[in-house]
């Protein structure tokens, strides 16, 4: 079973978002409703992804929505701390190069 616990924290037009377990099929659904109700006047999104264990195809495809979403904005997606797994998908999938990864 899939399990994903997000916490978000605003302070002006920044959202930070924490991300802990799976983004994969069964919770992308969820990550993707969860933050895009929280995007109303955001300029900044972050996503703290140090205790997230796995990302799927299903979920980059949420964060590629996000991306698309800040830049329409004029604003920005920033990934921070990925764990080893997440950076090699992001590496081998080639998000590396089209996300901004911190």
């Amino acid at each position: 079973m899939s399990v994903l616990n997000i916490s978000k924290q605003q302070n002006g037009e920044v959202l930070t978002v924490v991300a802990e377990g799976r983004i994969d099929s069964a919770t992308s659904v969820q990550f993707d409703s969860d933050i895009r109700s929280s995007l109303e006047g955001i300029t900044s999104l972050i996503m703290e992804f140090g205790k997230l264990s796995y990302i799927s195809s299903a979920g980059l495809r949420v964060l590629l929505s996000f991306h698309k979403i800040m830049i329409a904005k004029g604003g920005s997606l920033v990934i921070k701390n990925p764990t080893k797994m997440v950076t090699e998908v992001f590496q081998v999938t080639g998000f590396g190069d089209v996300l901004n990864i911190e």
